[in-house]
């Protein structure tokens, strides 16, 4: 698992350590990034054909990604370079399909790997695809992550998300009444894999700090603003993302440590 989204009531020792004589700022590893992103939902689970189940949440996501294209919220992570090209705000959309056989919980990530493989052979080549299951989180310390593997010899950026109804330890407390409890909590979770993927998406790793923690783990749970505006015109709440220049240039809001690196994209 890379860039482990680790719920609201979770620390892990790494996270809670003081970094006192080391600068906060990520630092590049020598790694691709994604210059673009191509990116398909998968809907995993047989509760997805449950209208009192799904409720918003395949619309609203597909709107999500629809929206992220092009937003500032996306551009929060452009000054983030790689030995192939920098990345952008660019996504391109392929929608989503839905797979009602039984999920895999998570804790296998080559399960996950491999639904993707099963449901998209040929991926793109920037291709990033989320798997949403229908499993509640239960005890586990976080609420989603990404990876990557391999599908027909392509390498292949995947994310895997619990199902976040009514759960409180990854719920963002948005209280717009836009969407439901559980689409607003995933659609959070997903700008912190998304912008990971992009900034930092596989091994050898691109961009994150001394202590292993990519841009979305910097800002997690801090808000800098109620809701910010993608670019289809919806409107969400969502954490910030670790900018470098931001941090160096004072200009950019506190994360948990109080060090002022988080763009809202607002």
């Amino acid at each position: 698992m890379l860039g482990i989204h680790w719920s609201r009531d979770f620390h892990p020792f790494a996270r809670v350590q003081a970094a006192t004589t080391t600068s906060p700022d990520m630092t590049y590893h020598g790694g691709a990034i994604l210059p673009f992103t191509v990116t398909k939902l998968i809907f995993w689970g047989p509760k997805w054909a449950t209208w009192s189940f799904t409720r918003d949440k395949i619309t609203g996501l597909d709107a999500w990604y629809s929206g992220f294209n092009g937003s500032n919220y996306a551009k929060t992570s452009d000054e983030y370079t790689g030995w192939n090209g920098q990345v952008g705000p660019t996504l391109i959309n392929d929608h989503y399909l839905v797979d009602m056989s039984t999920p895999s919980n998570g804790s296998s990530t080559s399960a996950i790997v491999a639904e993707v493989c099963k449901e998209i052979p040929n991926p793109a080549t920037n291709g990033y695809y989320p798997v949403y299951v229908d499993v509640p989180r239960g005890n586990a310390g976080y609420c989603a992550y990404h990876t990557y593997g391999t599908c027909s010899g392509k390498r292949v950026r995947v994310a895997f998300f619990f199902d976040l109804d009514g759960d409180a330890g990854c719920d963002p407390e948005d209280t717009s009444g836009l969407h439901s409890e559980g689409l607003a909590a995933l659609a959070n979770v997903s700008g912190h894999e998304l912008s990971e993927a992009r900034t930092d998406p596989a091994y050898p790793g691109a961009w994150y700090d001394a202590r292993g923690e990519e841009n979305g783990d910097k800002c997690a749970w801090t808000f800098n603003v109620p809701l910010v505006k993608f670019s289809n015109g919806t409107y969400w709440k969502m954490q910030g993302e670790w900018s470098n220049h931001a941090y160096n240039t004072a200009s950019g809001y506190p994360n948990r440590s109080g060090q002022k690196g988080c763009l809202s994209g607002r």
